[in-house]
């Protein structure tokens, strides 16, 4: 029987990016699935699901959101515990919608990606992406949840 390693393997470049916009979300703010893969310039709102699906248990995976504000299939009690935490804006549902389940108010709680203290409105930060891209080449580490592991 061949011995079985106890390192995680290498994370995907990419992943490691898309995890490190996730972890410079701020509490109680927001991106798109398509937001983050607009800030990096690459890949689009599958690339970036499928990367939070595979890598992003141990990311704020609950801050990357579709874009029509629904909670995560499967995980909407675990996301709406940290939003409400996070006291991340919501809307509350109708007495008609599906298992009476908020969705995120979009409109207030995107985040850009600049400064916080915004609207969450307008373009995304090159500078917050820098940031990302300084703090990997400074070294810093970013946790990640094993294997498939769905979020």
């Amino acid at each position: 029987m061949d011995r079985v390693s106890d390192e995680l393997p290498e994370l995907p470049e990419y992943a490691e990016r898309v995890l490190d916009v996730a972890e410079q979300i701020p509490p109680g703010r927001v991106m798109t699935y398509g937001d983050v893969a607009e800030w990096l310039g690459e890949g689009g709102p599958r690339q970036v699901g499928r990367v939070m699906a595979l890598y992003g248990a141990a990311a704020p995976w609950w801050r990357v959101v579709r874009s029509d504000g629904a909670l995560l299939p499967g995980h909407e009690l675990r996301a709406l515990g940290h939003y409400r935490e996070e006291s991340t804006p919501l809307r509350e549902a109708s007495r008609a919608a599906e298992g009476h389940l908020p969705r995120l108010d979009m409109r207030r709680a995107r985040w850009d990606g600049g400064a916080e203290g915004g609207d969450g409105a307008g373009s995304r930060s090159a500078r917050a992406g820098e940031t990302a891209v300084a703090a990997r080449a400074a070294g810093a580490e970013c946790e990640v949840g094993g294997g498939a592991a769905h979020i």
